[in-house]
């Protein structure tokens, strides 16, 4: 089970907690002229692109409503988007949390259990700029948005904050005894890509039956999947898939906890 003092330590350190995600954020736009500008700017223009690109010039549907335009495609293409690169930014930058920061692990005692969740947290206000940029799409272009959806969203999106966490943890951890795990990071992030239902829905299940045997464990997906029928769709809500998400990422969770702490008392004598 995940040791008490981990979560001791994040409460005591709260506040470092808070520094070092400013930090983090920080970092990601030093030494660009408009600095925390491009936090939104950068999904602006993502937006702009998945509206042009799959909304009018592909065509595509995801066949979920009878009244699907291109424009609500491209809308829920956008939802998966921001969420697989979400999960892709941790999986490429949490092998480094450790090594790139040495002089905390030898020469400070520093609850390093702070560096994974604070640039995980740092990963989660970009992801929540995005979200209110979509927000605001659905206003421009006159889609409306369920209120009780909007509402349904932090139960959605809390189990996926975990899973976010256990995995910068994990990571941060294995990166540090294993450099090279940085080399297939980039291969595991598009695979995420295609198996997590950024550009389909599990409602072409039917499809492939075999295929959607394996794809169904992927938590991700059924994340992406639920926020757009709260958000987007008004469709109602899948409980059993709600509670396999909040099962999943209490697992990573406990388990990439579990796993910091067990080798961190190593991680000095490897850097």
């Amino acid at each position: 089970m995940l040791q008490p003092s981990l979560l001791q330590n994040l409460f005591r350190h709260r506040d470092l907690w808070w520094q070092f995600t400013v930090r983090a954020v920080e970092m990601k736009h030093r030494g660009s002229y408009l600095g925390i500008i491009w936090a939104v700017f950068n999904p602006l223009l993502s937006l702009a692109l998945y509206v042009t690109v799959f909304g009018f010039i592909w065509n595509n549907h995801f066949n979920v409503l009878p009244t699907e335009t291109t424009v609500d495609y491209a809308l829920a293409v956008f939802v998966g988007l921001i969420l697989f690169h979400l999960t892709a930014d941790t999986l490429g930058t949490a092998p480094t949390y450790i090594v790139a920061n040495p002089n905390l692990v030898k020469k400070v005692v520093f609850p390093l259990e702070i560096l994974p969740i604070a640039n995980v947290s740092a990963l989660w206000f970009h992801f929540l700029i995005s979200l209110a940029l979509l927000f605001a799409a659905t206003l421009i272009l006159g889609r409306s948005l369920s209120l009780v959806g909007v509402l349904w969203l932090p139960v959605i999106l809390a189990p996926h904050i975990f899973l976010s966490i256990g995995l910068g943890w994990f990571l941060a951890a294995l990166g540090t005894f294993f450099r090279d795990i940085m080399q297939v990071i980039g291969f595991v992030s598009q695979v995420m890509m295609w198996t997590s239902g950024v550009f389909f829905s599990p409602a072409a299940r039917h499809q492939n039956p075999a295929v959607w045997a394996v794809l169904k464990w992927n938590p991700m997906l059924h994340t992406i999947d639920l926020t757009r029928r709260a958000l987007l769709w008004d469709l109602p809500m899948h409980f059993n898939t709600l509670l396999y998400t909040w099962l999943a990422g209490l697992a990573v969770f406990i388990f990439g906890g579990w796993f910091f702490k067990k080798t961190q008392h190593a991680f000095a004598d490897v850097l």
